[in-house]
């Protein structure tokens, strides 16, 4: 009778890995790199510049949110009608674990039309060609599919990083999807759990790249 193979790791047997750089094939270095393979011109999302996420005076603000508007003025000239805004709507029928979080959170449960959810005044003056509202912290939904394709490449801004940037970037990226993150045209709940979603969302090279706003567009001039 033949006898098993030996447990253990390739590395433990002393035998090669196929993880070798050769079998592992040539790193992408940033979104350039990966356009020809996303085949689709980008599409700059401005994840929800809302008063609830963006006014200093919100529970929810973003305290950095005003720093951001600059590098969300140059991007929003470079990508022309490519631009889409999208809003946060608390869900009209809460199921789930929504019932225990507007419980929480309860100066939140308000209509669709309250103030809280309007663009701030810095977001209205973008002029974006396209808005979509979604019931859900992450925007990769039916209405941004219909506008970008199943698999476009989104350039990601806005807020809250740690929250509806990081859950539209990462269901994105398990479509399909080849992903951007401006890091400096997205603002957190706070310093650190800002610097904490962008670690989280570099881990996803090469679908996803953070990257400056300066690097972005020089990329992109050069492409």
């Amino acid at each position: 009778m033949s006898s098993m193979p030996t447990a253990g790791s390739a590395h433990e047997r002393g035998e090669a890995s196929d993880a070798s750089p050769e079998k592992m094939g040539r790193p992408k270095s940033g979104p350039t790199d990966v356009q020809a393979s996303a085949d689709t011109d980008p599409w700059l999302v401005i994840v929800d510049p809302q008063v609830i996420f963006a006014d200093p005076d919100s529970q929810w603000g973003a305290p950095r949110f005003q720093e951001i508007v600059e590098p969300l003025r140059r991007l929003t000239t470079a990508f022309g009608d490519r631009v889409i805004v999208t809003r946060w709507v608390p869900p009209a029928q809460k199921q789930g674990s929504w019932i225990p979080y507007f419980e929480q959170f309860s100066f939140a449960d308000q209509p669709a039309d309250h103030h809280l959810f309007d663009l701030v005044p810095a977001a209205v003056e973008l002029a974006a060609p396209h808005t979509i509202s979604e019931p859900t912290f992450g925007k990769w939904g039916e209405q941004l599919r219909l506008l970008t394709g199943p698999t476009p490449h989104l350039v990601l801004t806005g807020v809250a990083t740690d929250c509806c940037v990081l859950s539209t970037a990462l269901p994105a990226v398990d479509a399909g999807a080849q992903v951007s993150v401006i890091s400096d045209a997205c603002a957190g709940s706070d310093d650190d759990n800002h610097q904490r979603a962008l670690d989280a969302m570099a881990l996803y090279a090469p679908q996803l790249f953070v990257v400056t706003s300066e690097q972005f567009l020089e990329g992109r001039a050069q492409n």
